[in-house]
């Protein structure tokens, strides 16, 4: 069993943004969410799980060892799938997951060749093993971003926003592929798509201003607001009205109509229709409520 703690981490840059609050996470292995709106300190907070920048306050400990004070304890067992993930201009597909093996320390070209031609057919891309990575359309470089990711048998798996961009069918297909990662590994997920992580992660957290807002698991977030989600279609012109009057969730336009979905423990009246909630819901309040 993997475990990753994090604890009390902060970290500022020299502009002053404090990118990391005091964040203490403890992960085990498994799909994690991270969910958090563009700007909450995800990305800084992979980039120091992965020891590439130190913070300033805090631990980071894998497996019961130090990675702030020897980052190579993680690295040598980590894969990284960054958000701006660049690859070298008409190197194809296989030559460039030769390379990057060889960076990862498998030495043995037998075992370098297998395990490289056993990834891109896990992520559908064999047929396409000598084509240009740089060529490849959004969803497959994605693809071979995991691949790549799990080269050398990662214990831990860092996957930054790796849908952002995608459309829609682009999306669904990499997210059948992290569906079917091992559970032996830890994988931690940071993307601001609550359908992400509803679709895959069973543990999750939601990150705000640096800090960790809210931890659990999805089902119990979604269960926790049972009987107090309710819903009603509005004209454009109630909704200062309405937000004024009720603790305003989300609002949607729906075919010239705007769907608002509201907080209440009691029958707010008013043709109101209790609805069950969804991730979305927990997510906007939780935000909400740390405004």
């Amino acid at each position: 069993m993997n475990r990753l703690e994090l604890t009390d981490l902060s970290k500022q840059y020299k502009d002053g943004h404090k990118a990391l609050d005091s964040v203490s996470l403890t992960i085990g292995n498994g799909m994690f969410g991270l969910l958090g709106p563009n700007g909450a300190g995800k990305s800084t907070l992979m980039k120091t799980i992965a020891g590439l920048q130190k913070p300033d306050h805090g631990t980071v400990f894998f497996n019961g060892e130090n990675a702030v004070e020897s980052p190579f304890i993680i690295k040598k067992q980590l894969g990284f799938l960054p958000q701006d993930f660049g690859v070298y201009k008409g190197i194809s597909a296989y030559d460039l997951m030769m390379h990057i093996a060889v960076l990862k320390g498998i030495v043995h070209k037998d075992v370098r060749r297998k395990q490289v031609i056993a990834l891109l057919e896990k992520t559908n891309l064999c047929q396409y093993k000598n084509k240009a990575v740089s060529d490849f359309s959004g969803g497959m470089r994605q693809r071979f971003g995991v691949a790549q990711a799990l080269l050398g048998n990662p214990k831990i798996v860092l996957l930054d926003e790796p849908t952002a961009g995608l459309d829609p069918e682009e999306r669904n297909r990499f997210n059948n592929l992290l569906s079917e990662l091992g559970e032996d590994i830890i994988i931690l997920l940071s993307t601001h798509l609550v359908e992400d992580v509803k679709n895959l992660c069973e543990n999750m957290a939601v990150m705000q201003g640096g800090k960790i807002a809210a931890t659990g698991r999805s089902a119990d977030f979604v269960s926790s607001m049972e009987g107090q989600v309710w819903q009603k279609m509005i004209d454009k012109k109630e909704r200062m009205d309405y937000e004024n009057k009720y603790r305003v969730i989300s609002s949607q336009l729906f075919a010239g109509k705007l769907k608002l979905r509201i907080l209440s423990v009691a029958d707010p009246l008013n043709g109101f229709e209790l609805v069950n909630p969804v991730l979305e819901d927990i997510y906007f309040t939780i935000l909400n409520r740390k405004n």
